[in-house]
């Protein structure tokens, strides 16, 4: 079963651009099947296909504190097994793991 993991972070707390260290990378092993930082959020674009056109917007989705730091695809035998995975993710002692089923 495949999980989309979402590394959230606050940008005000230390250490939030951390990487991810090869030592978590490694535990992870052959469950995570790929991943990376994301570039800040004054770096994205949100765009809304309305009424035949497109409204495009510089920045996030939602305004909210937390932002999204970065992904990882993992594939696991079940939620439980993600979560364990997901835990053990350095950011998770500052910020937030959220775990996503993916469809099919």
């Amino acid at each position: 079963m495949k999980f989309l993991m979402w590394v959230c972070v606050d940008p005000e707390l230390v250490g939030t651009a951390e990487d991810h260290p090869d030592d978590w990378v490694a535990l992870a092993g052959e469950r995570r099947l790929e991943g990376s930082q994301l570039r800040p959020v004054a770096d994205a674009t949100t765009l809304w296909p309305r009424d035949g056109g497109t409204f495009v917007s510089d920045g996030p989705f939602a305004e909210t504190k937390e932002q999204i730091a970065g992904y990882d695809i993992l594939d696991c035998a079940d939620l439980a097994e993600a979560i364990d995975i997901a835990a053990a993710h350095p950011v998770a002692k500052f910020g937030a793991i959220e775990l996503r089923p993916v469809w099919g």
